[in-house]
């Protein structure tokens, strides 16, 4: 339930604009709301500050719609990742207003205006442009947990110039997030030169030897840089749900 809508519905009750048994019936699936196929977790953007997000990746598009319909009978923006072109053609046509991210592969339909909750910037670094996909999830994912986001494509250590030219960008941000496969060595270059957390997310792009992004995750793990942690591989939502807990601690 989105934390205002439960304010306007206690500040009703209390001057008596809501009966008790109102208040009841809108408050019984506060916890979660058992649809059949899944049970959605109503409460977690009062525990947590944001609504559930749907993984969309083995879901159907039917499945998908009946979690949407019941987020959106709450008064909850929806997000939902790892989506094909397929999934979310039918999702578009049952939801219009609804915004598909083909790069990102994220959904995203927004009824509440996203408040600025982060005191600073969240900077989504990407090694190449292979590794876009990943850096784009958690681009838009830091932006609908209320965060303002910047994006630094294609500056790997392959062409290291090519950050150097940015370090005044990379040293205004927050929280650096940095996305990379291959070896995973930026952001261990990237630690040595912030101040600021530096997420590091491992892709599954590279060679035979790279094992899928084993090597990435591992090179990550083993960084010299000071201040550098690592999420899982590919997990660009994972990245952003702790760069916005990281900036919005930041700002209380």
């Amino acid at each position: 339930m989105n934390p205002d809508n439960l304010k306007k519905l206690l500040e009703s009750l209390s001057d008596g604009q809501v009966s008790v048994d109102q208040a009841l019936e809108r408050l019984a699936t506060l916890p979660y709301e058992d649809l059949d196929i899944a049970c959605l977790d109503h409460h977690r953007q009062l525990r947590q500050g944001a609504p559930e997000t749907i993984l969309g990746a083995s879901k159907t598009a039917i499945q998908m719609i009946t979690i949407v319909a019941a987020m959106l009978r709450r008064d909850s923006n929806v997000l939902i990742t790892r989506l094909d072109e397929d999934k979310a053609a039918q999702l578009l046509a049952e939801y219009p207003q609804g915004v598909y991210d083909s790069e990102a592969r994220t959904f995203s339909l927004i009824q509440n205006p996203i408040e600025i909750t982060g005191l600073g910037k969240i900077l989504v670094v990407c090694a190449g442009t292979s590794d876009l996909p990943v850096a784009r999830e958690a681009a838009e994912t830091a932006r609908m947990l209320g965060n303002e986001v910047e994006e630094l494509v294609d500056v790997g250590v392959a062409g290291i110039h090519r950050l150097f030219d940015r370090l005044d960008l990379l040293r205004s941000a927050a929280v650096v997030i940095v996305v990379a496969g291959m070896e995973g060595a930026l952001p261990s270059v990237i630690g040595g030169l912030v101040a600021s957390p530096v997420i590091a997310v491992p892709t599954s792009v590279g060679y035979g030897a790279s094992f899928g992004g084993i090597a990435a995750l591992l090179g990550m793990l083993n960084s010299c840089a000071s201040g550098v942690t690592v999420v899982n591989i590919d997990n660009g939502f994972g990245a952003a749900c702790a760069a916005a807990r990281i900036n919005r601690r930041n700002s209380s």
